[in-house]
C-alpha cells in the first residue's frame, strides 16, 4: 500500500513544505518575527538553527571539515559551497550570458543583473538591493553594528570580508599573484588595477582634459586638480589636502612625533638631579619652532632644512640626472646610485647596498628581527617605516 505524504502549504505565498515545523519556520519570513536572540551581540533570528550558526562567529567554532584540503567551516552550507571548488562542477547556466554556477541560488542572484530586479528594500532609506546579504550589510550603516572584531588589534568591522582583508595586514598574506611579473597583492581589486599596467588598458577618461586613466579612483583623484577642492582635513593640525594619499603621508609626521614622545617618556634616569638637568636641557633644546606646523628644533640649521618641506625648495641638484633635493645629505646618498658604490654586502643572498640603513633593513628580513614596537597594541615591526604607517590607525 502506497503511503501518501502530507504536504503543508503556506497560506500566504502557497509554497509547500514536507513538515509543519518547516512551514512554521517559513512563516516568520512573512511575519518578521525573530524570537531567538544572541546573548553576546543581541542580534535577533527567526529560528534556532540560524542562532546556533551565528554563535560560531563569537566562539570561533568550525565543526565542518573539508576532506580534501582539511579547511574548516562554521556551517554545512559553507562546506558544500567550498567543496565545489575541488570538483569544479557548475550545473546551473545563465540563459542570457551562458555563465555557469555551482548553486541554483547563485544563478537566481546573477539573473537579477540582466533583469534589473532588486527585491530587497531598506526600511530606513528605501534603497533597493539585488541580494539579501547586501541589504543586511547596508543596514549596519544605519545601526552602526560592527560584529566582526580583529583578534590582533581589536578593530571592529561591519562585514566579514572587510575583516578578512584587514587580517592580511597582520599576517602579511598576499593571495593574489600577477601572472606576468609575479607580484603579490592583498586584494583582488589591487591585482586587477595592476594588470592594466601590463595591458596598457585605460577605460576612464577625464571629461575636462581628456586624459585617460587605468582605474576609476585614479580618475577621481585627477579631477580634483580641476576643482581645486581640498576635502581631506588633518585631524591634528589645520592643514588640508587635495587627495587622501597626501593626507596619509602627512599624518605620518604626527605619528613619528608620537613615537618619539613615547620613547622619550620611557627613558630612565639614574638620579633626580640628572632628570632635572635633562628636562631643562630638553626644554631649551628645541627653541626654534616652525611657523607652519609648530614642530620644534634644537638648531636653527635644522629648522631651515625643515622649512624646505613646506616651501618645496630643492636647491641641491644631481649633475648626472638633474634630480633635485632639499638637503646636501639627500643628494650625497642619491649620487651613490650613479657611482655604483655598494660597500655593504649581504653574506646570505649576495645583495649589495649603497647605504648602511638599507643594508640593516634588508638583514632584518633574514633574521626576522622586529625591534620597533607599537606602544598601543604592542605589535612589532622589522622596519621603522612600517611602525610609523601602523601608528596612523591609533591617531
Amino acid at each position: 500500500m502506497k503511503v501518501v505524504k502530507k504536504l503543508h502549504p503556506c497560506p500566504v505565498c502557497g509554497k509547500v513544505f514536507p513538515t509543519n515545523y518547516k512551514l512554521m519556520r517559513h512563516n516568520s519570513t512573512h511575519t518578521g518575527e525573530k524570537p531567538y536572540h544572541c546573548s553576546v551581540c543581541l542580534k535577533d533570528f527567526s529560528d534556532k538553527s540560524s542562532l546556533n550558526k551565528h554563535k560560531r562567529v563569537h566562539t570561533g567554532e568550525r565543526p565542518y571539515h573539508c576532506s580534501i584540503c582539511l579547511k574548516d567551516f562554521t556551517s554545512k552550507s559553507s562546506l558544500s559551497s567550498h567543496e565545489g571548488i575541488h570538483t569544479g562542477e557548475k550545473p546551473y547556466h545563465c540563459s542570457v550570458c551562458l555563465k555557469d554556477f555551482r548553486y541554483k541560488s547563485s544563478l537566481i542572484s546573477h539573473e537579477r543583473v540582466h533583469t534589473g530586479e532588486k527585491p530587497y528594500r531598506c526600511s530606513v532609506c528605501h534603497k533597493d538591493f539585488r541580494q539579501n546579504r547586501h541589504l543586511n550589510s547596508h543596514m549596519r550603516l544605519h545601526t552602526g553594528e560592527k560584529p566582526y572584531q580583529c583578534s590582533v588589534c581589536t578593530k571592529l568591522f561591519s562585514e566579514k570580508c572587510s575583516l578578512v582583508k584587514h587580517m592580511r595586514y597582520h599576517t602579511g598574506e598576499k593571495p593574489y599573484k600577477c601572472s606576468v611579473c609575479h607580484k603579490d597583492f592583498r586584494q583582488s581589486g589591487h591585482l586587477n588595477s595592476h594588470i592594466k599596467l601590463h595591458t596598457g588598458e585605460k577605460l576612464y577618461q577625464c571629461s575636462v582634459c581628456l586624459k585617460d586613466f587605468i582605474n576609476r579612483s585614479s580618475l577621481k583623484h585627477h579631477q580634483i586638480v580641476h576643482t581645486g577642492e581640498k576635502s581631506y582635513q588633518c585631524s591634528v593640525c589645520p592643514k588640508q589636502f587635495l587627495v587622501k594619499c597626501s593626507l596619509v603621508k602627512h599624518m605620518r609626521t604626527h605619528a613619528e612625533e608620537k613615537t618619539h614622545e613615547f620613547t622619550d617618556r620611557q627613558k630612565i634616569f639614574s638620579s633626580d638631579s640628572f632628570l632635572v638637568k635633562h628636562m631643562t636641557l630638553h626644554k631649551e633644546h628645541k627653541q626654534y619652532k616652525c611657523s607652519k606646523c609648530q614642530k620644534s628644533f634644537s638648531e636653527e640649521e635644522s629648522l631651515v632644512k625643515h622649512l624646505k618641506i613646506h616651501t618645496g625648495e630643492t636647491p641641491y641638484k644631481c649633475s648626472e640626472c638633474q634630480k633635485a633635493f632639499s638637503t646636501q645629505e639627500s643628494l650625497t646618498l642619491h649620487q651613490k646610485i650613479h657611482e655604483r658604490e655598494k660597500p655593504y654586502s649581504c653574506s646570505l643572498c649576495s645583495r649589495s647596498f649603497s647605504q648602511k640603513l638599507m643594508f640593516e633593513n634588508h638583514m632584518r628580513g633574514h633574521n626576522t628581527e622586529q625591534p620597533y614596537q607599537c606602544s598601543r597594541c604592542l605589535e612589532s615591526f622589522s622596519h621603522k617605516t612600517n611602525l610609523v604607517n601602523h601608528m596612523i590607525i591609533h591617531i
